[in-house]
This record gives C-alpha cells, sequence and structure tokens, in this order.
C-alpha cells in the first residue's frame, strides 16, 4: 500500500505541474464537458452505470445550469486500479465512481490509493448489497457517498453525482477561505512587524533586507528579494534577497524596460505601472517564460512584485515567491501594497535626514523656460541680476525670499505683473542698487514641494542674461537619474544641464537644521522661516505680523502662536543644555 500511496503522489506532483489549473477550479476557464471516470471491472455493471448516464442532459445542467443544452457527460471506464490512477494523473476528472473489489486492489485499500491521487476529485463509492457497512466506511475515509449497485436507479445516481461534486465544491470554498485568513492574518503580523523596523531601522540595506528575511522567516513565502533600476541601464539589480537557492538571482536577467522581454514580467511591469503584478502559475503563464527553466528547477509556482514607489519616485520593486499555485489573492496583494508604501515611505525618511547630516552633496542643475518669462527678458533687457535664496511652502502658496541687482523696482514690479504665476510682490528692504523683495509664487508649488518630498533641495534659483536657472541638491548616493526624470515629468519645459559633486564648506548649522526638521511641525517652520525671511526680527521690521499672517493664509493670531512655539522648541534645542 505505501508504494502504491508514493506513486500516487508522485502522479498527483507531475499532473499539479503539467496542469495550468486545479480541477474545476472556479478562476480557470472551465470546459463545459463533465468528465466521470468510472473503474470497475464488472462489464454488466459498468454497462448499466454508463447507460444511465450516456442519454441524460439532466446531470450536466444540474451541475451547470447556465449550460446550453445538449450536453451528455463524457464517461471514461477503467477496469484495473492501476489504469484508474494512471487516468486520474494524465486528465481532469470531475468524479469517479469507484467499485472497491479490482483485480489488482481490494477493500478499503482501493479507496485510500484512489482518494491519495484524486486532488480533492469527489469519489462516489460502488458496493454490493452486503458491503453497506463497508460504503458506510468508506465516507468516514474520505467519499464523498456510496451506492449499492443492486438499487441504482437513473435519478438516484444523477442526484448522487451531483451532490458528491457540490459537496467537494463547498468543501473545497470553505477550506480556501480558511487558509486565505490564515494567510492574511500571517501576513498582518508580518506587516506590522515590518512597521516596526521601519521605526527602529536607520540604514536603507539593513531596512530592505529585514524585509525579506521576514517575509521568509514565516514559511509564507519561499523567497523574496528586492531590486532596483541600475542607474547606469534599465536592468534591475538585486539589492537584498532572503530564502534564494544559491546561484538565481546570478542567473536571471530582468529589466525595467517594455521593449525588453524580461521588462515584461512581474518586476518590470510593477516599476512600469506602479501597480503589484501577480503570476498566478510560472509554469503556464506566458510572462514567466524567461525565467520558467529556473522557476520550476526551484519549485516556486505563483509570485507578486510590489513597487516601492513614494509619489512619483520609484526606490525600486519587492518580489515575492510562493511553493503554491494562486498564493497572492486580492487581499493578500492589497496588504503587500501597504508594506511596499510604508517601505517606501520609510526610504524617504532615511533620505531626507541623511540630507541633513552628509557633508557631501550632489548639486544638479537645470533651465526652465517658460517659468517667469517676463522676470527672465527684464534680466536680459536691463542686464540685472534676480537671485532666489529662500523658498518657504505656505498652505496654498510658495513664498520666494530674494535680492535683485542693477534693476529699479517700478520695473521689477511692472515684469511681476506680467508674470504668469506670481500673484504678488513685497519689497522688504532698499540699498542703493539692490533690493530685497518676496513673491508669492503658487505655480511653482508642485515642482519644489516634489523636490523637497523626494529627499532633494532648491539649493538656488538666478535669472540672469535671459536664463532661469536653479540648482537641486542631494545627498550622496542618491538616484540622480530618478531625481532628473521626476522633474522633467513635473515640467516639460525643464532642461537637464549638469552634475556637480561638491563638499558644504560649513556645517555649522546642523543642529539647527536637524531642529527644524524633526521638531517643528510644518506650519510651525514655515511661520519661523517667513519671520526671518520677511525681516520680521530687523529693527525695524520689514514685515508685521498681520503682512506675514496674510501670505501663510492664517489668522495673525496663528501666526503669533506657530511662532512663539517653533521659537520655544528651537531656544530649547540650543540652549536647553
Amino acid at each position: 500500500m505505501s508504494d502504491t500511496t508514493t506513486e500516487s503522489e508522485q502522479r498527483r506532483t507531475e499532473r499539479s505541474e503539467n496542469s495550468a489549473v486545479d480541477q474545476r477550479d472556479p478562476e480557470a476557464d472551465i470546459d463545459e464537458t463533465l468528465r466521470i471516470l468510472l473503474i470497475e471491472d464488472n462489464p454488466g455493471d459498468a454497462r448499466l452505470i454508463e447507460e444511465m448516464l450516456r442519454d441524460t442532459e439532466e446531470l450536466v445542467q444540474r451541475i451547470s445550469p447556465d449550460e446550453a443544452a445538449g450536453h451528455t457527460p463524457d464517461i471514461t471506464r477503467e477496469t484495473r486500479l492501476e489504469g484508474g490512477l494512471e487516468k486520474l494523473g494524465s486528465s481532469t476528472t470531475d468524479v469517479v465512481l469507484l467499485d472497491l473489489n479490482l483485480p489488482d486492489s481490494e477493500g478499503l485499500e482501493t479507496l485510500e490509493a484512489v482518494y491519495e491521487a484524486s486532488d480533492e476529485t469527489p469519489i462516489v463509492v460502488l458496493t454490493g448489497v452486503r458491503d453497506q457497512q463497508v460504503g458506510v466506511q468508506a465516507i468516514q475515509r474520505g467519499a464523498q457517498d456510496f451506492l449499492v449497485k443492486d438499487e441504482v436507479t437513473s435519478e438516484l445516481l444523477v442526484r448522487t453525482i451531483h451532490h458528491a461534486i457540490e459537496r467537494a465544491r463547498q468543501e473545497r470554498e470553505r477550506r480556501r477561505q480558511r487558509e486565505q485568513l490564515e494567510a492574511l492574518n500571517r501576513l498582518n503580523r508580518i506587516g506590522n512587524d515590518i512597521t516596526h523596523s521601519v521605526i527602529t531601522t536607520e540604514a536603507r540595506e539593513e531596512l530592505e533586507q529585514e524585509v525579506c528575511d521576514r517575509l521568509v522567516e514565516s514559511d509564507a513565502y519561499r523567497f523574496a528579494w528586492i531590486g532596483e533600476v541600475n542607474p547606469g541601464s534599465d536592468r534591475i539589480v538585486p539589492k537584498a534577497a532572503a530564502g534564494v537557492e544559491e546561484g538565481y538571482l546570478e542567473e536571471v536577467q530582468i529589466s525595467a524596460d517594455e521593449d525588453d522581454e524580461t521588462g515584461r514580467g512581474p518586476a518590470g511591469t510593477a516599476i512600469r505601472t506602479g501597480s503589484v503584478q501577480v503570476m498566478n502559475d510560472v509554469h503556464t503563464d506566458p510572462q514567466f517564460e524567461p525565467w520558467r527553466e529556473e522557476a520550476q528547477a526551484r519549485g516556486y509556482r505563483s509570485s507578486a512584485a510590489i513597487p516601492i514607489v513614494h509619489e512619483d519616485l520609484v526606490y525600486g520593486v519587492l518580489n515575492v515567491y510562493s511553493s503554491s499555485s494562486r498564493a497572492f489573492t486580492e487581499p493578500e496583494t492589497t496588504i503587500l501594497a501597504r508594506i511596499g508604501d510604508v517601505v517606501a515611505h520609510a526610504i524617504t525618511a532615511i533620505e531626507r535626514r541623511d540630507a541633513l547630516v552628509s557633508d557631501t552633496v550632489i548639486e544638479l542643475e537645470f533651465r526652465v523656460e517658460e517659468l517667469a518669462k517676463p522676470l527672465v527678458e527684464l534680466s536680459a533687457t536691463e542686464s540685472c541680476t534676480i537671485a532666489i535664496e529662500q523658498l518657504v511652502r505656505g498652505d496654498e502658496t510658495l513664498l520666494a525670499y530674494g535680492s535683485a541687482q542693477n534693476v529699479s523696482q517700478d520695473a521689477f514690479s511692472d515684469a511681476v505683473a506680467e508674470t504668469d504665476g506670481i500673484s504678488d510682490v513685497r519689497f522688504l528692504a532698499v540699498r542703493r542698487d539692490e533690493f530685497e523683495f518676496e513673491l508669492v509664487a503658487p505655480v511653482a508649488v508642485s515642482l519644489f514641494e516634489t523636490i523637497a518630498t523626494h529627499g532633494g533641495r532648491v539649493e538656488s534659483a538666478r535669472i540672469t542674461d535671459g536664463e532661469f536657472r536653479f540648482v537641486v541638491e542631494l545627498p550622496r548616493g542618491r538616484d540622480t537619474r530618478q531625481m532628473i526624470e521626476l522633474i522633467q515629468n513635473q515640467r516639460d519645459d525643464v532642461a537637464y544641464l549638469a552634475q556637480r559633486t561638491t563638499e558644504r564648506s560649513d556645517r555649522s548649522d546642523a543642529g539647527t537644521s536637524s531642529v527644524l526638521e524633526e521638531r517643528l511641525t510644518d506650519k510651525q517652520r514655515a511661520a519661523l522661516e517667513t519671520a526671518y525671511f520677511a525681516g520680521y526680527f530687523d529693527w525695524p521690521r520689514e514685515s508685521t505680523g498681520e503682512e506675514i499672517a496674510e501670505r501663510l493664509g492664517i489668522a495673525p493670531a496663528t501666526f503669533n502662536q506657530h511662532l512663539r512655539t517653533a521659537e520655544r522648541k528651537f531656544f530649547d534645542s540650543v540652549l536647553g543644555e
């Protein structure tokens, strides 16, 4: 019996590997033909059952009431257990009608062999009058029902087969729901652990490795890895992995380029679309063709690719593999997508923090063609220089503070009035050939806010000689190609000019920058920075509290509250120690 069981398990495994869908899988394209396997060595009994089923359409209509009329069951007969097991292993079967006493097997051992090989196919046992007790025992061993041969009628046979198939379907559905609930609970626990890791991890590499380790250690998944697009090409290169068999990531090539065959798989598609991509069966899904041989050798059956994206910036893709087909249901992919979002937010925070403390920075210089054209033309006709030295984000607008040289206030005001996207100008300090100004520029909010959100900082902006140029500062090690693409996607009139690596000459402000970034809320920081650059702390004051509150779109009392709270936090950090 053990040898038979081993062979049955082997046949079931081989059939699973060669089949695109499980039998009667509701998600698959189901053939309308009802397939019945009759394992019966007695010619007379077999002929009687075949005649009862061959001319009836009722059974097909009971099971598939929406199918067109005219379909009758497809009946295959085997006379020996060996032949029945081979048939189960090589073709789809909807129900098995099984005589327990065959030339090569007798009694309940026959049922056990078929049950092991049936892959959840319902079994109806055929017994003699004196074997009814055996029929009851057969149900206890896994059969859906039993029929006494001498008492079988066409109506009873149809009803029994229908009920057996329906009960088996309901059992599969209950089991599927139970397994899905267990998987979701397990994945939620993993998600909570990863969220905790996000809070406690300080380096991106450490975070990515922790995510892969946690996904694999629960035995829910066979293998997980995180990759990112190589800055010099479209190839997706691994950054962290867990559970992978040696050599797999070195043997496969994956691209983010849609024109490349390897870029049309789940990882490349996830990076391009920003949405989770699922492969239900790597052995049959055509998108997995470039890696099918390697996946089959390692027992991977399904996979999910989860983009790691914050705003428009793609940090990479998380790839998860399972040894089961259809392991990634819609609720499960929703949780995985949330994990991808959490990791992306964490990487953003890490890179923004690194931008504050790193001595070495990368500068990217850009030219913009259509922004503030009247001011650009003014710089050409008057040979003047307009420099924007500080940007402060308000609730609805972007406040720009800077200075202009070799131009009159009237000419500057006239150019500002003609400039789309600048709603107001206010002059702060005036000297002989230079003045300081404040501009309200809502049109630039999306571009410069996006730069800041993704770890960059607008270091300076300058209008001179008929050109508007600005410089973006990034921490060392940041993928500059992604930032360039991000900026150019925001505005199609932006041209990338140059990249430089430079050392920050003065790091004395590191502590104060940390205070501004970590301890102040966005509103408190906006209030403090606006007050400083608008000359609120100068004597005499260049701006009143009411004027600053109006710029920020808040009440004077609210501005005063934000400012006082920011001042207290700032001085606590500087003087408290």
